[in-house]
Formats: C-alpha cells, sequence, structure tokens
C-alpha cells in the first residue's frame, strides 16, 4: 500500500476484495451441502451455468464474443476454461473436503497461471514467484500426503480434480489476458458459451437429480452459485483492485484456503487436521507472495535484485 493512500479508502477497497474472497470461499462449501443433499455435480453446473448464463446473455448480446480478440483457440479457452473447473471441483468435492478444495484449487491456481502465462505470453518469473511457488508446493504434498496416511488414498481423487480445476482455469486466465478482456465480459462468454454447451449434455445424462431435489437446495445452489459467484463475486474484486492497486487487491486471494476452512467448520462440521491446518497456511502465503501482496521492505529489496 502506498504512503498517500487513505485509511478509510484502503478500508473500502479491503472490504470489498473480503467480500468478494467470501464468496469464492462459500461456494466451494455450499457446494459440497449441495452434494450431501440430493444433487449431483451436474446439477450444480446446470445451475450455475443456467443462471449465469440467462442473467448475462443480454451483456454478450451488447459486447459481443470478442472472437476478432481470442479466436477459436482463444474463445475455446475462456468457455471450457471457465465451464471446466466448476465440473472438476464439483466432482473432486465426492471425494476430499471441502478445505482441501480451497487450498488446492484457488490456493494452487495461480502457480499454474504463471506458468501458463510464462509459455504462451512469455511473462518473466520474478524471484517473488519462486519464492511462493517454494511455498506452495510443500503445502499440496502435505495435503495429499496427509488425506489417508499415503499416496493412492481415496481423497487423492479429489486432489486430482482440484487441481485439474486450477490449470482449467489457468488456461481462462491466460486466454483473458491475452485478448485484454474485461473481467466480466469474459465471465459473460464463458457463462453463455457454458450455457450452449452443456445444457443438451445434461439433457441427455441420466445421473442429474434435479427434479426430485428440494427446492430449497435448488434455490440455494442458484442463487450462490449463478448469481453471487458467477457475477457479484467478479464486480467486487474488480471494484477492490480499482482502489486499492492490482497488486494488493490480488492479495486477498491467499486469504481464499484459510477463508474455506473456516467456513467448512460452522456449515460442514469439517474440521480440518493440524497438517490442513500447516498446508493452508503456507500455501495462503505463497498466494499472497505470487499475487503481488505488499512484502516487508527488505524481502522485497531482495526480491527486486533477484536474490
Amino acid at each position: 500500500m502506498s504512503n498517500d493512500l487513505k485509511v478509510g479508502q484502503y478500508c473500502r477497497g479491503a472490504l470489498y476484495g473480503l467480500a468478494a474472497v467470501s464468496i469464492w470461499s462459500g461456494w466451494i462449501v455450499v457446494a459440497r451441502l449441495g452434494l450431501r443433499t440430493n444433487l449431483t455435480p451436474w446439477d450444480i453446473a446446470v445451475l450455475r451455468f443456467g443462471v449465469a448464463g440467462l442473467l448475462l446473455l443480454p451483456y454478450v448480446f451488447k459486447r459481443g464474443l470478442a472472437f476478432d480478440r481470442l479466436g477459436w483457440v482463444g474463445l475455446a479457452a475462456i468457455i471450457l476454461g471457465g465451464a471446466g473447473p466448476v465440473l472438476l471441483a464439483n466432482s473432486g468435492l465426492l471425494f476430499a473436503p471441502a478445505a482441501h478444495a480451497g487450498a488446492l484449487f484457488p490456493g494452487v491456481m495461480p502457480l499454474m497461471v504463471a506458468l501458463l502465462a510464462a509459455l504462451i505470453l512469455r511473462e518473466a518469473f520474478t524471484a517473488a514467484k519462486k519464492i511462493g511457488f517454494a511455498l506452495m508446493l510443500p503445502g499440496v504434498v502435505a495435503i495429499a500426503w496427509g488425506s489417508g496416511g499415503e499416496l493412492g488414498s481415496p481423497q487423492n481423487i479429489g486432489h486430482g480434480l482440484f487441481l485439474g480445476a486450477g490449470l482449467a482455469w489457468a488456461f481462462y486466465t491466460v486466454a483473458m489476458r491475452k485478448a485484454r478482456l474485461e473481467g466480466l465480459h469474459a465471465a459473460a462468454i464463458s457463462a453463455v458459451g457454458s450455457l450452449v454447451l452443456y445444457l443438451p449434455v445434461f439433457v441427455l445424462i441420466p445421473a442429474g437429480k434435479l427434479a426430485t431435489a428440494p427446492w430449497n437446495d435448488i434455490a440455494l445452489q442458484a442463487f450462490v452459485q449463478g448469481v453471487l459467484t458467477a457475477i457479484l463475486s467478479l464486480l467486487l474484486y474488480g471494484r477492490a483492485v480499482s482502489i486499492l492497486g492490482a497488486s494488493s487487491g490480488a492479495a486477498f486471494a491467499a486469504l481464499c484456503p484459510a477463508m474455506t476452512a473456516l467456513l467448512g467448520i460452522p456449515i460442514l462440521g469439517e474440521w480440518p487436521t493440524k497438517i490442513d491446518w500447516a498446508a493452508i497456511a503456507v500455501i495462503s502465503a505463497g498466494v499472497y507472495v505470487v499475487s503481488g501482496g505488499p512484502l516487508p521492505r527488505f524481502v522485497a529489496q531482495s526480491t527486486q535484485r533477484g536474490v
């Protein structure tokens, strides 16, 4: 944070950032809750794509698909990269708890974004990114190792799906950066495209239980997934970045793994183990550094020198 940034202005930006992260953490916990009732990952996906797609359809009609900037590859990355994480993360929640999803999906996703950005956009690997990645990777291994006493436990299936969700979102992010799309425009293209592609598939698969699910479960998922997560969180996050700047605004993502674990305690009754808490802490610290969070002066000077 710059020295001339007023306290009131910072607090306002921080509230926007915390609200966005709360929604990101909350959708994971609410999805896990829905899977415990009568819903399947396919049901939750169609509610998210359906609500967000219909609400954002007028925006796509107004702004278009940005095909001149995306091309076929970029358009596919935006649509599939936005839809893939929903299906993969929700499926992973059948095997592993929400705290693990928070650590391995949004927690590790910046690492995957940086790797793809280096390959596709030729972005440099700074010393700060190397430090952040060095913190993240032990956390990932600790969660996978501690889930069942050894690698190969049933929870590791969920872990793999969470990491796959992060990779899919990384393709989405890099495509959005390369085409220089606004966050809401990219989200609208992804939501509408996902609805068009996914709805025929959902009608044909026999795994859906939406028709027999209680209305309160459907309403909760539709609101949290389709309105809060797919639309409102992007607006809140954009507002935080506009007030605080990109580095400080992005640093709030470091809170997502721990906040997901905390929300999972009262809502799901899932208590992270000591290993989980330690892993969440180091992953959060790594995300904070990679996303550009303010560092102590002596650390910042060292990273600038490439130490």
